[in-house]
């Protein structure tokens, strides 16, 4: 199981729009066990395939502590959400070192296929509920950081682009010895 790149904010394909899954197909399976193994060594709680710039609606998430319960949603939709809200400090693996408080649905409940393409519901809440909510937008070509303020997101751009000169330089100096 190769590790896959994860895309990095501001990166433009992060924005696009993932397509439903059609085929569930040994392609898909081989795509979800790379996304665990990547999702794992990073390590996170949630990646979807946008971020590794597969633009299918497809998304990994293992909350547990012993990371041993890993839930993939195909197709994912919400069909619920709670009034009721919450504030969470979420991260993101497309935005290393950056964590902010973002306010989502407290709960929902989600429709959504298995590896296989049958069809399943999750009631969440707590961790699950912001995670699945988070890795949906990415589906859907948004960022968490969209959710802060102008002057936060500005300020985080600058800092991914630094870091990313930074990386190329280093790498430059590596490769010319």
């Amino acid at each position: 199981m190769p590790l896959l790149t994860i895309l990095r904010y501001p990166d433009t394909r992060l924005h696009k729009v993932a397509k439903p899954v059609r085929q569930f197909d040994e392609r898909l399976k081989i795509l979800v066990a790379d996304m665990a193994a990547t999702m794992y060594d990073a390590p996170g709680v949630g990646l979807a395939a946008s971020q590794v710039d597969v633009h299918e609606q497809l998304l990994i998430i293992d909350v547990s502590d012993a990371q041993n319960a890993l839930q993939v949603f195909i197709n994912p939709e919400i069909v619920w959400a709670s009034e009721e809200r919450i504030l969470y400090e979420e991260g993101c693996l497309s935005v290393p070192g950056v964590y902010d408080g973002v306010e989502r649905p407290a709960r929902v409940k989600v429709r959504a296929l298995d590896v296989e393409g049958q069809p399943f519901h999750v009631e969440a809440d707590g961790l699950l509920a912001v995670c699945i909510q988070h890795e949906m937008d990415h589906l859907k070509g948004k960022v968490f950081v969209e959710y802060l303020s102008p002057l936060k997101r500005n300020r985080i751009k600058s800092r991914m682009l630094k870091e990313e000169r930074e990386n190329q330089r280093d790498r430059s100096k590596v490769g010319a010895r």
